[in-house]
């Protein structure tokens, strides 16, 4: 029996477990949240099996394909199944839910697993996400939480969690703080990128207010979907306003993973040459190699994000929003900080 997914809630749907049986680069770029990978074909084997059914004959290709997957499907078995009891029932799926989630399907099924497919494979999931962040309405209405650089966003966006605010940290999800120095390691596909979006927008409940980081309509190297970017452009906006020597202070710990290699950090600010010119960035360079980190901080937010943000600022209608003001970015100045955000922002609507 094939199965229909209708929501983005729910990925077991009651099932032991979901499998997907494409081959690993497919399930790398993306895959339904929870899933384990059992390919019944290799990336080398799809495509030695796709070249055969192009240019010599469909039937060898399926012939072939048979035997590679039930070799495959045997080496599961054998090895991460091997411990199921009989009343083990999982849900398998494919790129279309065609023959290879049928196959593996199959062979669960004939051992005496209660094994069904899903419907239309991986690509009827990714409608449902691609309905969700492209055609459907933004379901809450959006708060950003803005900020010039070193007010601590981020970690007010995770106080405000603890404090029952809906909040979605699209940074997060992107794996990068959103700037030149923001890169945390590599960043998903876009098409995982969107998967864990929609997850969070299909979770949030309707009508209560959702707080997001104001972002430009990139993280990265990925692209804010349309419908939330349409939302985070007609929001309500609260911007955290705190003085320069604060704020560089604030980097300069949350920032530690990039002043503790200072090569990285030396490309990272040559990145900045074309903007601010050699001298400067070479000026730059010398502070960081003897270890003045919070002048370095101090001189980026004065020369370089502050005046950028404020670019940015003046294209924007809806820019100014509500001021939250503080002097001090250190624990106990950000608990007090989310307080007073918390409480405005239960009474937008």
């Amino acid at each position: 029996m094939s199965i229909e997914m209708t929501s983005l809630l729910d990925m077991t749907m009651g099932f032991d477990a979901v499998i997907d049986v494409r081959s690993p680069s497919e399930f790398a770029e993306d895959h339904v949240p929870g899933a384990i990978s059992l390919p019944v074909l290799s990336d080398e084997e799809r495509a030695r099996v796709g070249t055969i059914y192009v240019q010599e004959s469909a039937f060898l290709a399926r012939k072939i394909g048979a035997a590679l997957v039930a070799r495959n499907a045997a080496a599961h078995i054998e090895g991460p199944l091997s411990e199921h009891d009989g009343g083990w029932q999982p849900l398998v799926y494919c790129w279309r839910g065609g023959q290879r989630s049928g196959s593996f399907a199959s062979i669960l099924s004939q051992i005496g697993w209660r094994a069904e497919t899903l419907s239309g494979g991986y690509q009827s999931y990714r409608r449902l996400v691609v309905k969700h962040l492209y055609g459907d309405e933004f379901p809450s209405p959006v708060v950003l939480l803005d900020g010039n650089t070193g007010t601590a966003k981020t970690e007010i966006l995770h106080l405000l969690a603890d404090r029952g605010v809906q909040i979605i940290d699209l940074e997060g999800l992107a794996n990068h703080r959103g700037s030149a120095f923001g890169a945390q390691g590599a960043q998903p596909s876009q098409k995982g990128f969107e998967t864990a979006l929609a997850g969070q927008v299909a979770a949030l409940e309707p009508g209560r207010p959702v707080v997001i980081e104001a972002e430009s309509s990139r993280v990265g190297g990925l692209n804010i979907p349309v419908r939330v970017f349409e939302a985070m452009k007609a929001a309500r906006r609260f911007r955290i306003d705190a003085p320069v020597v604060a704020r560089a202070g604030y980097l300069t710990r949350a920032y530690r993973d990039v002043i503790s290699d200072l090569d990285a950090l030396c490309t990272r600010l040559d990145s900045l040459v074309r903007l601010q010119g050699c001298e400067k960035v070479a000026h730059w360079k010398a502070l960081a190699g003897a270890g003045g980190f919070a002048e370095l901080a101090q001189e980026l937010i004065r020369d370089h994000y502050d005046p950028s943000y404020q670019k940015a600022r003046n294209r924007q209608v809806n820019a100014v929003g509500e001021v939250f003001e503080t002097n001090a970015l250190d624990a106990d100045g950000l608990e007090v900080l989310a307080d007073r955000i918390a409480a405005a922002t239960w009474s937008v609507s």
